[in-house]
């Protein structure tokens, strides 16, 4: 029987309000989507140092860069934009350590939402920072007031999108307002909104599928919600397959080597 796949999952944080403490949490849809696809979750709070993030990364087979607020862009060089709601800096501070840890690995990764636009930073890509100016022809991304707003997915041929979705209507859920702009080095799009706007990037993999590289993929929409379709939450199922390939190719590489 095949070992099941120990997946990591960072944690969101929150700060102290008024007599609340601080609260380190995640929504159980990602655990939950995990665990149906035949991983095991693991969560891991925001840790401070590098030799506490590699002593986690070891105990794992892949690891998914969940979604939150967003991404302070003074930290790459941009200002800041009013509509811009930053997230905690410890868990930022945490976030931008661990995916660049993970990339050295060449772990399995899957970021998404705000996930994916910190993957897509760290690997030298930059991101749109308020669509309604960057791109006022695009379509709305973001309802305040319907949390399951939804629009059209265009997938692009020979990827884990097209895997997922096939042929016919796709439509996702969509609550962002900052997209990736330039795509980094090493990935690409693999899924659009009918307007342009990048919903989804691989990394570019050899022809023989996960073996001689990095498995990381992101998608700007959240298959983990409750506003999720039932093919939406496949996309989890083709994550973990492919953290078990890549397993599997570096136990026969290091069997080889030795």
């Amino acid at each position: 029987m095949l070992r099941k796949p120990v997946i990591g999952i960072n944690a969101d944080l929150r700060p102290p309000q008024n007599n609340s403490p601080a609260y380190s949490f995640i929504a159980d849809g990602y655990y939950r989507r995990v665990l149906a696809a035949g991983g095991i979750p693991i969560i891991v709070p925001p840790l401070e140092h590098k030799d506490q993030i590699d002593r986690v990364l070891d105990m794992l087979d892949g690891f998914i860069m969940i979604g939150g607020s967003d991404l302070d862009p003074r930290r790459d060089g941009f200002m800041l934009h009013p509509s811009v709601r930053t997230m905690d800096s410890r868990r930022e501070t945490f976030d931008r350590l661990l995916v660049d840890r993970i990339a050295d690995r060449r772990m399995p990764v899957f970021g998404i939402g705000a996930g994916m636009q910190l993957l897509n930073v760290a690997a030298g890509g930059n991101l749109f920072l308020h669509l309604a100016e960057d791109i006022p022809e695009a379509l709305p991304h973001k309802d305040a007031q319907d949390p399951a707003h939804r629009h059209s997915l265009q997938v692009v041929p020979d990827s884990v999108m097209e895997r997922v979705y096939g042929d016919g209507e796709i439509r996702v859920n969509s609550m962002h307002h900052m997209a990736v702009d330039e795509v980094a080095p090493g990935f690409r799009v693999t899924a659009r909104c009918p307007d342009g706007v990048i919903e989804a990037i691989e990394s570019v993999m050899s022809e023989d599928g996960f073996s001689s590289d990095w498995f990381a993929m992101g998608t700007q929409f959240h298959p983990e919600a409750e506003s999720a379709s039932a093919l939406d939450i496949r996309i989890f199922e083709e994550f973990i397959q492919g953290v078990m390939t890549h397993r599997r190719a570096s136990h026969e590489m290091r069997a080889l080597v030795a």
